[in-house]
């Protein structure tokens, strides 16, 4: 029992005193001791950015009903919370707000730089999180940057590259120049665009005999750029002194006499071989095309397969070098132009038209992607393409298509994945390299984490060299938040195993090729064994125009700190919870509205019937063979609505779990039952049934509560305040009572209900009050079945509707019409009857009504002397009565097979 005043508002302001007492109990700590089945979940490590956006509350609050509700099931849920530092994100941020380029200062204070920046992010998001009501363990936090993880990181490293699987090359990668870093082929983000379509005339060569490239300008001899050669269609005339070959279709009519011969580059002069390749389309353009190095990644596979030169036309920076002739030290922009006007001025430019074009751009910055000949290090991802293939098809996906999407993308891997990075701020990669005989120096794992700029080898090299050249490049970010689920679980401590492989990946469709991916590949490299059973997907968020949410658009985008100062946490989180896994959320207001009414009709109906739950004290054993007919419907109808929402949350069918909540306790339970129950608790009515619904009233509001606890965390634990000095985040799942559900019961219930409604919107209609009493209502129906279910319920739709009198019966009413005024209609009389008028208002005056009906009734106009008056000249009131001459107004359902005579 509960001595506590309720106050008459529920204040979701309250929301930040529980989220402190819930800090400082510490009630979501990873205990791990076996005691309890575990539950280990792989949370995503967001960049912190500073604040967490409308996408991250979609995402996290999949995380948190999933991990408050496995608790409440029994297990001991492992829920962390990490933070993926590294990477181009926060230099980029860096950049901007110090305004230098990460080489302006030195390693160690750029590095700074990042930490500090990162710190702060963390905790202004950590607030964020806390304020929505997410239930990790904070002691298990993980940080990337942090030496513990870094040690990880690099271990991983050491053993793959130990395994073959990471290694050394210079090989053609995808190149930000704005970031001066290579990028893996998942961190290229495709933009539309429009451009133009250059054709460019390439004249034959002037001389034919050359088995290698040339340049025209060191011969002497020049071609004629009006002498038709071959016309190539570009968007590329920039990389034009970069051409090591024409290609055709070797089936291409217009051309296979050109093969084997050779035209000269425009501008640059050289002179490129005609050569054939079935990947030409002979459609695109005029079906010629030149290889580049490097255009795309078609030129590196032809580059490849057919052993071309390779010209390093860019620097890192996208400035073209001396190997572009007069348009040295020109960017990629100004060079495009320049050259177009050039072709077009020197005769070589036909024409242009404009096309449209799918732009790879770096996944942050969204400078255009490049693909440069660097040295750099990989993962032979197409080792491990197959294994990876076969995780995936042993974990559960949520919703299952999603799958084909990490099948599709292992399928079109034709790079391995290149995880070196040019930047600072990251997991430094562990080498070093002999400075005499350039042999790869490694470390001691005892000795990780360590930075090669910093730390040096402990011995020394085979041959005998003690001097050594740091390697500076970084690892990809990938690196450290592929390996999410191993740290977690504390590899390589051998007790790992006890929290490996993870229970869930929850994630967004949009890291699938990256995160999921990566973790799947990683972690079969490392431990031969799928990361995690389930993973689940979750959408992105859209805002109220339907498009994403982008800074582009900012009068679209709403923080969740604006929602959460208008309506608290817990109705955003209600709208998070109402959505299907995978697919793309609208963020409206309305539904964030929806929600917050529907927490106050919660508070309400609990706070109206709170001074008789607590009381007095009345368990089950005490009512169980007093439960009245809509006790029994209520109660059937509740432990039914149990197992539909614990098996949604099993099966992450959340938008299942919130929406049969909101329908059954505030139509079935608030609309109705309460208001059935109502003469129960404040008539005079038995001892037993009486307590009877004061035990419903409670188990109904109690165990919604605890069914609501994983979605609403901060109200039900203000509701569950009165009922238990427990926190109900620490309390059980309820449990089913089997033998209260009932489908006959619910049929039933549902049959009465629809009686009472009927004569509930009769009183409404008829201006009645609700509680005002009515003296007698007969019910007819021709069903014997439903004769029975009103007998059964009676007294509840005698005391719910405040009936005297109630009668249920087969058959139809006895009803007819009875004439209770005739008036004359002088509009008609006057005029038709002019001096004899006065004798039909006097007749009708002094003759009985009962008289002047019964002749209406029979002859439908009444005669007077020798004058005939028809009853369409008359006004005539009617009323119905019953078989004992009573005045009743007749209901007749829609639903259900009866007839409803009320007598007020």
């Amino acid at each position: 029992m509960s001595n506590k005043e309720i106050p008459k508002d529920y204040d979701f302001k309250k929301e930040k005193e529980w989220e402190q007492k819930w800090e400082d109990e510490n009630i979501y700590k990873y205990i791990g001791d076996g005691s309890r089945p575990r539950y280990i979940i792989d949370t995503p490590p967001p960049y912190p950015t500073g604040a967490i956006h409308l996408g991250h509350v979609l995402n996290w609050v999949y995380i948190d009903m999933n991990a408050r509700y496995r608790r409440q099931k029994g297990f001991d849920v492992l829920f962390p919370q990490g933070w993926d530092c590294h990477g181009l994100p926060t230099e980029v941020k860096v950049e901007e707000t110090h305004g230098i380029k990460k080489n302006d200062v030195s390693r160690a204070q750029f590095r700074e730089y990042c930490i500090d920046l990162t710190t702060k992010n963390i905790a202004s998001m950590k607030k964020d999180m806390k304020a929505m009501g997410y239930s990790q363990d904070w002691t298990r936090e993980f940080v990337t940057m942090n030496p513990e993880y870094m040690r990880r990181t690099q271990y991983s490293f050491l053993k793959m590259y130990e395994d073959g699987l990471i290694y050394q090359g210079k090989h053609p990668v995808n190149w930000c120049p704005r970031c001066q870093t290579a990028i893996a082929f998942a961190e290229v983000e495709y933009s539309d665009n429009t451009t133009f379509l250059n054709y460019v005339n390439f004249p034959p060569a002037v001389e034919d005999s050359y088995d290698d490239i040339a340049s025209s300008q060191e011969s002497g001899k020049q071609a004629d750029p009006k002498e038709e050669g071959i016309l190539i269609a570009t968007t590329r005339p920039e990389l034009m002194s970069a051409c090591v070959a024409v290609v055709i279709h070797p089936e291409d009519e217009r051309y296979t006499h050109l093969l084997g011969k050779y035209v000269e580059v425009p501008l640059s002069h050289q002179k490129v071989k005609i050569i054939a390749d079935e990947e030409v389309d002979p459609e695109f353009g005029t079906g010629a095309v030149m290889i580049c190095t490097f255009g795309d990644k078609t030129d590196v596979s032809w580059v490849q397969k057919y052993d071309l030169e390779v010209i390093d036309v860019m620097d890192d920076d996208g400035t073209l070098t001396s190997a572009a002739g007069r348009y040295e030290g020109m960017d990629l922009q100004s060079c495009k132009k320049q050259t177009i006007e050039d072709l077009d001025a020197e005769g070589y430019l036909l024409k242009k038209e404009e096309v449209d074009q799918n732009v790879g751009q770096c996944w942050r910055c969204k400078t255009p992607v490049e693909i440069l000949l660097k040295e750099q290090w990989f993962v032979a991802v197409r080792d491990l393409i197959e294994k990876t293939k076969v995780a995936a098809d042993e974990m559960k996906w949520v919703p299952e298509h999603m799958k084909s999407r990490m099948v599709n993308w292992a399928d079109s891997m034709e790079w391995d994945w290149c995880i070196s990075r040019q930047r600072i701020f990251a997991t430094p990669i562990p080498v070093w390299y002999c400075k005499d005989c350039g042999k790869v120096i490694l470390p001691d794992v005892e000795d990780l984490p360590i930075d090669p700029t910093v730390d040096k080898p402990k011995h020394a090299c085979e041959c005998g060299c003690e001097e050594f050249i740091p390697e500076v490049d970084v690892l990809d970010t990938w690196m450290d938040s592929s390996i999410s689920p191993l740290s977690i679980a504390g590899w390589p401590d051998e007790d790992y195993v006890n929290h490996f492989p993870s229970n869930i990946r929850p994630q967004g469709h949009d890291i699938i090729r990256t995160w999921a991916f990566y973790t799947t590949l990683r972690c079969i490299a490392l431990t031969g064994q799928k990361p995690f059973d389930d993973i689940v997907i979750n959408g992105m968020v859209f805002g109220e125009d339907g498009n994403k949410m982008s800074k582009s658009r900012p009068e679209f985008v709403v923080g969740p700190e604006e929602v959460i100062e208008k309506y608290g946490a817990d109705p955003l989180r209600t709208w998070a919870a109402n959505s299907v896994p995978g697919s793309d959320v609208i963020f409206d207001w309305k539904d964030i509205k929806h929600g917050y009414r529907f927490l106050r009709k919660f508070w309400n109906a609990f706070r109206f019937i709170s001074m008789q739950i607590f009381d007095e004290e009345v368990t089950y054993d005490e009512v169980k063979d007093n439960l009245g007919p809509l006790d029994l419907w209520i109660l059937s109808k509740l432990n039914n609505l149990n197992k539909t929402v614990d098996k949604a949350f099993d099966e992450y069918n959340f938008a299942q779990t919130i929406t049969p909540i909101e329908r059954f306790f505030w139509h079935d339970f608030c609309d109705e039952y309460i208001e059935a129950v109502k003469y129960r608790l404040y008539t005079d009515v038995s001892d037993e049934s009486r307590k009877a619904a004061k035990y419903t009233l409670r188990t109904v509001v109690e165990t919604s509560l605890k069914l609501m606890a994983p979605i609403a965390p901060f109200f039900t634990e203000e509701v569950y305040q009165y009922f238990s000095d427990e926190s109900i985040h620490t309390t059980l799942w309820p449990e089913v009572y089997e033998e209260l559900i009932s489908e006959e019961m619910e049929t039933k219930g549902e049959t009465t209900v629809e009686l009472i409604d009927e004569v509930r919107r009769f009183k409404s209609a008829s201006k009645i009050p609700l509680n005002a009493e009515l003296a007698e209502v007969n019910v007819y129906t021709s069903d014997d079945d439903l004769v029975d279910v009103f007998n059964q319920f009676d007294d509840d739709i005698k005391g719910t509707l405040k009936i005297n009198d109630l009668t249920i019966s087969s058959g139809k009413p006895e009803v007819h019409e009875k004439i209770i005024e005739v008036e004359p209609d002088m509009s008609k009389i006057g005029p038709t009857f002019k001096g004899d008028a006065g004798k039909i208002i006097g007749y009708l005056k002094s003759t009985p009504i009962d008289e002047i009906g019964s002749v209406l009734e029979e002859n439908h106009e009444l005669a007077i002397g020798e004058i005939v008056v028809p009853e369409d000249m008359l006004n005539v009131k009617k009323e119905i009565v019953g078989a004992s001459g009573k005045k009743v107004d007749i209901l007749q359902s829609e639903n259900l097979d009866m007839i409803v005579e009320v007598i007020r």
